[in-house]
């Protein structure tokens, strides 16, 4: 009985991410009203049967905004995400692969850029640059890859070592095919464990800048900048403007974090 409860658990994070995916990709669909439409006739509306989670300052819909913000933020989460992995991916299998030399100028490096919170870098490089939502997603996107430099290089380390890597390497098998098809291809897994944490990192930092107001531009929905304007609506008891983008955002991060966690626990690897 145990076993079932176990198996179904994460399928059901899937299932619930798979539906916040689903609901803001098809959010210019699926949101009742024009996320920027504004009726002034209608303002801090609670939630009620035309409004279903209400209206803010300027009468615009909620729900439509939520949505829409959805894609904005998960947007910003998985570009930069797949930016870092591609910068982290050839940064340390390069680093892990050739060692010597290489791998000790590389990881002082790199050791250097992780003594900086990354936050911090992104707040100064957001500063500076803050602008548009690609501005936002390539600043993250070549601030984060830190991790998953580390994570490569350590397996492309120990996979040199073992014995069909080995082989590969004394029938003179190219160098491109061992870097993909031996070391890369059989990193996935603990690639994937990383990555998937490095989303949950992305959007809760989409969510952190939008938030402190130097994030996605205000005028543009975000689950971030709904929060960011919600400060103030709080206070007027317009309670329903900070609640529902909060529980999108963090059952959002719960499913990621299970998800990752339970990939992290299952931990296997294949060796071809």
């Amino acid at each position: 009985m145990r076993r079932g409860t176990q198996r179904k658990m994460p399928i059901i994070w899937f299932v619930l991410l798979a539906l916040i995916f689903g609901l803001t990709i098809l959010s210019s669909i699926l949101a009742p009203f024009e996320p920027n439409a504004m009726d002034m006739n209608h303002i801090y509306e609670a939630p009620n049967g035309t409004h279903l989670l209400g209206t803010d300052q300027l009468g615009r819909d909620v729900l439509s905004r939520l949505l829409v913000g959805g894609k904005v933020t998960l947007f910003i989460a998985v570009f930069s995400v797949v930016l870092s992995s591609i910068i982290g991916i050839i940064y340390g299998g390069l680093s892990g692969y050739f060692g010597g030399t290489i791998d000790a100028v590389m990881m002082r490096i790199l050791e250097a850029l992780l003594t900086i919170p990354t936050l911090v870098i992104v707040l100064a490089l957001q500063a500076i640059m803050q602008g548009s939502v690609w501005r936002m997603a390539i600043i993250m996107g070549i601030t984060g890859w830190f991790v998953t430099a580390r994570i490569v290089r350590s397996e492309f380390i120990r996979l040199k070592e073992l014995e069909f890597v080995q082989m590969a390497t004394m029938f003179r098998t190219p160098l491109w095919k061992i870097l993909f098809s031996h070391l890369l291809r059989n990193s996935f897994p603990a690639i994937f464990v990383v990555t998937i944490f490095n989303f949950a990192g992305a959007i809760f930092t989409e969510v952190s800048l939008s938030f402190l107001g130097i994030g996605v531009p205000p005028a543009i929905p975000s689950w971030g900048t709904m929060l960011y304007t919600a400060q103030n609506d709080l206070l007027v008891g317009a309670w329903w403007m900070g609640l529902f983008p909060g529980m999108i955002i963090f059952v959002t991060l719960l499913c990621v974090q299970a998800i990752g966690g339970t990939f992290k626990q299952g931990g296997g690897r294949s060796h071809v």
